[in-house]
């Protein structure tokens, strides 16, 4: 081909890709300042812990017991809603989880004992449930297949910012107005975000702002039937059990991460909470490179020829090596290095993670991806409990000591991938429920 027919070419694709239109893009930004508020304020009370515990006089098994609160709702919460997406669409169900979530973060500066912390922990994480079913939904009706997996790693990059923002800010505001002002102040951010999500979101189909071409873009997969499939018989599908079994075993460590981490600085390096800001600003942004990094592996494999199943599990694979090193950060002397692990371990995991919600959409048809995401969060909330009230008991048991934890951390994500690699589909075996060749 000549220059002159290749430049024209080039010029043609740039027009046809100016063409095709961006809005999706912000729909997206709106999942990703979602999911920020939503790890803001749940991290609250991780970074608050040694304050906690020592004006509220915790034991670690009071605060693995409130932990564990929030993870029995949040089960609830996960599979519940995501059922009621299904039925009621995000439109109205995001915004209405935002707002129930964003109150019960507030009601913890009114509470003083145990129980009082086991409410409000409840009443977040049934309400938080809400957030990851309805925006992996909503991917799934606003981009197309070989999009989703990155659109999914930028909106979970969200989860690393709120970790990021919230160890800046929730030690100024409890130097100058105390732990109570931080859940309030914090908490009420959600409001702003339901206003906003009110003015901008329609469905594709309703949006003024989403142009032919993209609308027929965002529509460019097999058009699948839409059928009613019965709650437990999604049970029956592979993607189903894959996606349980995925995050089954990462989010528990993830959690661990949160709510744990900050008390392990204090602890093993004596760090308080205005000395831990950098090395827990270090760790998340360093996990929000891996959740956009991790999304953009697989869908490079992709569009590069790899058959969809196949770049998903290579990631998997990638990133539950990444981890393999965590299991030293509890032996090693320097913080900076141990901070290091950490991070490292942060960033893998939320590479696999993205890529675990996008085997939904992958593997199932699109009216019950929310469904199916509800049954995996229920799921790992569940055995997450049981992990939170292990945690404090090992940890009062031992003294502090977090060598064990970290070292079966270090192991769960090549155990998920290797079930997984059993249940999904072989790649090139023929297509799935929602019609994509794997």
């Amino acid at each position: 081909m000549s220059n002159v027919g290749t430049a024209a070419t080039a010029s043609f694709a740039a027009a046809a890709l100016t063409k095709v239109g961006r809005y999706r893009w912000t729909i997206c930004g709106l999942l990703f300042f979602s999911t920020t508020i939503n790890y803001m304020d749940r991290q609250v009370l991780g970074l608050l812990k040694p304050t906690l515990m020592g004006e509220l006089h915790w034991s670690e098994s009071d605060f693995g017991d409130i932990v564990a609160a929030f993870s029995l709702f949040y089960a609830f919460g996960y599979v519940g809603v995501g059922r009621l997406m299904d039925k009621i669409g995000v439109r109205i169900g995001l915004p209405a989880a935002v707002a129930g979530w964003s109150l019960f973060a507030c009601v913890h500066a009114f509470m003083g004992s145990v129980i009082g912390f086991k409410f409000a922990r409840a009443g977040l994480g049934i309400t938080e449930g809400g957030n990851f079913p309805a925006s992996i939904k909503t991917i799934s009706e606003w981009f197309p297949a070989k999009e989703r997996a990155l659109a999914t790693g930028i909106f979970n990059a969200g989860s690393n910012v709120g970790a990021v923002v919230a160890p800046i800010i929730v030690p100024l505001i409890m130097l100058t107005w105390g732990w109570q002002a931080a859940f309030l102040i914090t908490g009420s951010i959600g409001f702003l975000w339901v206003i906003v999500w009110a003015l901008v979101y329609k469905r594709p189909e309703d949006h003024p702002k989403v142009s032919a071409a993209e609308l027929a873009y965002i529509r460019s997969d097999p058009v699948q039937p839409t059928v009613h499939i019965p709650w437990l018989q999604l049970l029956r599908y592979r993607g189903t059990w894959a996606n349980i079994v995925g995050t089954c075993f990462s989010a528990p460590v993830w959690w661990f991460y949160l709510n744990w981490v900050p008390g392990f600085l204090n602890k093993q390096y004596g760090l308080n909470l205005m000395a831990a800001m950098l090395p827990l600003i270090l760790i998340y942004t360093m996990a929000d490179i891996g959740s956009i990094g991790g999304g953009w592996l697989s869908s490079t494999l992709i569009k590069r020829g790899v058959k969809t199943l196949r770049a998903r599990k290579i990631t998997f694979l990638v990133c539950g090596l990444c981890v393999v090193p965590v299991f030293m950060a509890s032996q090693v002397t320097n913080v900076w290095v141990a901070v290091a692990l950490i991070g490292v371990a942060a960033s893998a995991h939320q590479g696999y993670s993205a890529n675990v919600y996008t085997i939904v959409s992958d593997t199932m048809p699109q009216n019950a991806v929310g469904s199916v995401v509800g049954i995996g969060g229920f799921c790992a909330y569940i055995v997450g409990m049981f992990v939170s009230m292990g945690v404090g008991r090992l940890l009062d048991a031992t003294g502090g000591n977090y060598h064990v934890l970290f070292a079966i951390a270090s192991s769960l994500y090549l155990i998920g991938l290797v079930i997984m690699h059993f249940i999904l589909p072989k790649t090139g075996s023929g297509r799935t429920p929602a019609g994509i060749e794997v």
